[in-house]
């Protein structure tokens, strides 16, 4: 569903993604994440798209969709979920895209996809996630090299275990020039986020049950100074079902990382209502979708930003490099 501004960054198939685990009782959380599968365990491309299909037929009981909107010319995170007919998320198979300019340009590929698990350890699954029976569990996550402007025409190829690969069509995605979300590289946009000290209750700036402890400082006094992994997310609202997970897994990071870097959320509503719109903060970065998490350098630029789900070993990943390269 469209709401007024920004729109879930995980398309209708993803609202479908299946409970997290329940929380409580073990130390650790169960996790489902998997490495890429190698791309010559996949056919090279063919001529066509439409050529995958006819060798690779019986996809019409699977549903694959892109769990974000923005693209930009180059290297792409591509999130997507899989899924049966009857909206039950499939976890356990292996799967590339394959990728074409337009209706007649080169297909490109295989980009074999990793699991990432949106599991985290019990004390970090929150009421708000556990209580929500769509919330996201896994997402799997491809590496795309889309060199033009333009509509990208998408297959995959997906391998369940026991039974003959089949190929499903995606919706296009669409890699835009002068995409004004601020991209790596980029500066990024100096906002003040609000602190507990700047409220009378947390829940004011925070819809997670109980509220996140990423509330303590104000991204205008940090940024510049030290790295900061900035999350933009409405695990109450949210219309992806994401929001929950991806706050979860920032604060189980936070724990273990919250020397290398000030970690902040922020809730995309004003007063924490869709009705009245989209908060200053969330309009300054441009964003059409949530959730969103930039991780930013000391230097103030941008190191990575993601769209959507992510796991834990991916918002570690992101703050190495943040860290490593000294910025």
């Amino acid at each position: 569903m469209r709401v007024p501004g920004i729109w879930s960054a995980a398309l209708p198939a993803l609202l479908a993604l299946v409970v997290l685990a329940g929380c409580g009782g073990d130390d650790e959380s169960s996790d489902s994440s998997s490495d890429a599968p190698s791309a010559s365990a996949f056919p090279d491309p063919p001529q066509r798209l439409e050529d995958l299909l006819a060798d690779h037929q019986g996809g019409d009981q699977l549903v694959v969709s892109p769990a974000g909107s923005v693209f930009s010319e180059g290297r792409n995170r591509l999130g997507f979920g899989v899924f049966t007919l009857d909206r039950t998320q499939v976890t356990d198979a292996d799967v590339a895209i394959y990728a074409a300019h337009g209706a007649a340009g080169q297909v490109e590929g295989p980009y074999p996809a990793g699991v990432e698990s949106l599991e985290t350890d019990p004390a970090f699954t929150a009421q708000t996630t556990a209580n929500d029976p769509d919330a996201a569990k896994v997402v799997y996550v491809s590496e795309l090299q889309l060199d033009q402007p333009g509509e990208w025409r998408l297959m995959a190829l997906v391998q369940e275990p026991g039974e003959d690969p089949t190929a499903v069509r995606m919706p296009s995605i669409v890699v835009r020039q002068g995409d004004p979300v601020p991209d790596v590289g980029e500066k990024a946009p100096v906002i003040h986020t609000p602190t507990t000290g700047d409220v009378g209750n947390v829940s004011e700036i925070d819809t997670r049950v109980p509220p996140d402890d990423m509330h303590n400082v104000d991204f205008a006094d940090v940024v510049g100074e030290k790295p900061v992994v900035l999350m933009f997310a409405t695990p109450a609202l949210c219309q992806s079902r994401v929001c929950g997970p991806v706050v979860d897994v920032a604060e189980q990071v936070k724990r273990d990382r919250g020397d290398d870097a000030a970690f902040i959320h922020m809730e995309i509503y004003d007063d924490n209502d869709v009705n009245k719109g989209l908060r200053p903060q969330v309009r300054a970065y441009h964003l059409p979708t949530e959730p969103w998490t930039f991780v930013i350098g000391a230097d103030g630029r941008v190191s990575s930003r993601i769209e959507g789900a992510l796991s834990v070993g991916e918002l570690e990943d992101a703050l190495d490099r943040a860290t490593a390269s000294g910025a």
